[in-house]
């Protein structure tokens, strides 16, 4: 199993495709460095050599990848955070941050998870009845 920026990629798929395991790497990135590399997209990762793995490394090198990644997106969350910017008031609360509407969707964000919306079922109805009459 080849080892790529500290990630082991998957050895059955393509290149292209197992190159996407490693965080930061998507697919476009993953096309260009095989571009770059001079490697066959077909090719399968356990069939790559040492010296195809290395100059793939080579050009990840350029990238932010894997926990260098990982630290740049948590600094800047908690860049937002500590200006008190709108984007990070709503990632401390845990609520969508682009501008999803939150009145009728994003229940797992809010809280609450599976809520019957709409009529009740008897059993919860008569629950609701017992619990207000006591």
């Amino acid at each position: 199993m080849p080892r790529i920026a500290g990630t082991d990629i998957p050895e059955y798929k393509k290149v292209v495709y197992s190159l996407r395991s490693v965080f930061g790497v998507g697919q476009k990135i993953a096309e260009d460095v095989v571009a770059q590399a001079k490697i066959n997209p077909e090719t399968r990762a356990r069939d790559l050599t040492s010296d195809e793995v290395n100059r793939i490394q080579r050009i990840l090198e350029k990238y932010p990848l894997e926990g260098d990644l990982r630290r740049m997106i948590s600094d800047n969350i908690n860049r937002l955070k500590r200006i008190k910017a709108y984007r990070g008031l709503r990632h401390s609360m845990g609520l969508p941050v682009r501008g999803q509407r939150t009145k009728v969707n994003s229940r797992t964000a809010r809280g609450g998870g599976r809520k019957t919306v709409g009529s009740i079922s008897k059993e919860a109805a008569a629950k609701a009845e017992a619990a207000t009459t006591k």
